[in-house]
Formats: C-alpha cells, structure tokens, sequence
C-alpha cells in the first residue's frame, strides 16, 4: 500500500476449535485483500493454554502488523465481519472459538468508546499476546514501556512457538 494517512496497527489472532491455524490464515489472507490495509508482517504461530475459562482445549495465537487507511471503527468492523464469515459465534466470553481477531493497538491512539477500546484493554495482562507481539515487534512502546519489557512481568510458561516459519498464513487455504 502506498500513499498518505496510513496507520500501523496490531492485531491478535487466535483460535482453538476446528483447524484455528486455518482460520487465522484465511483471515489474514481476506483482511491483506481489502483495499485499504496491507498486511506487513505476522509472528509465527504459539499454543497457549487457555485464559479466564481455563476448560477447554489451548489455543493456537499469533499477531500481525498491518497498514491501513481504514479509521479504528472501520478496521473493528472489518474484523468482526472477518469472524463472521468464517463463522465465529460468541455463546461466553473466554470460551472457545473458532477464530477471533482483537484490535491491539491502533498508531498511538487511545480510543475509548461502545466496544471499541484501543490500545486493547487487558492486552498487557495476556503473555499469549505480548509473546508473538513481541516476536515482531519488541521495542514497540506501550504506556512508556517496551513490549518486552511488559512481557517480562508476566508468566509465559505454557507458550510454545510452534513453527518459526512466518509466511505460515500466505499457505493456499
């Protein structure tokens, strides 16, 4: 993407129903498809237990630097249409899924409004997003802190990089 008014933003993904490495390729692969946003770069692919229902199976996560022309809203409601066509539906919160996108953060906006809160509100309680956050983007300043520093005041144990490989999303689906 090139031109004026491009913002670099982060994304979270993950899943742990059906086949959640699948998923998450085929929303990044439609999301890198709209006009307006590019995708720069994903972090290799982490399982992690469970966070908040501790109950059901790992998950697998990753995040992704994108550019976009897009206004936090819009990039919201892309996500969520994302997770609708590839048929997410929301029974509990922290229950499983089959996908799920989550706005990180947004440039270095702030933003506070109805379901829409950037940077992502508990992002810096969540080592299985600041692992792969921190894989593409470690000195990434957050309430005047690296990512990996956050990262270091958390417990990781449990979050194992399954793949270095991190075109694993560019795979035909």
């Amino acid at each position: 993407m090139t031109g004026p008014n491009r913002t670099r933003a982060f994304l979270g993904l993950g899943g742990n129903l059906g086949d959640p490495a699948r998923s998450m390729a085929i929303a990044l692969q439609t999301l890198d498809r709209h006009a307006d946003l590019d995708v720069a770069r994903v972090s290799s692919l982490y399982r992690a237990p469970p966070w908040g229902k501790t109950d059901q199976p790992d998950f697998l996560n990753a995040v992704a630097e994108i550019e976009t022309r897009l206004q936090p809203r819009e990039l919201l409601d892309l996500c969520l249409d994302t997770e609708r066509a590839l048929k997410r539906e929301r029974y509990e919160r922290w229950g499983p899924r089959l996908i799920d996108i989550d706005v990180l953060m947004f440039g270095d906006r702030r933003i506070s409004q109805d379901a829409l809160e950037i940077p992502h509100p508990r992002m810096l309680q969540r080592a299985f997003v600041l692992v792969p956050l921190a894989e593409i983007a470690p000195g990434l300043m957050l309430e005047g802190r690296s990512i990996g520093d956050h990262l270091e005041t958390l417990d990781a144990a449990g979050i194992e990089r399954i793949s270095d490989d991190r075109s694993w999303w560019m795979e035909p689906v």
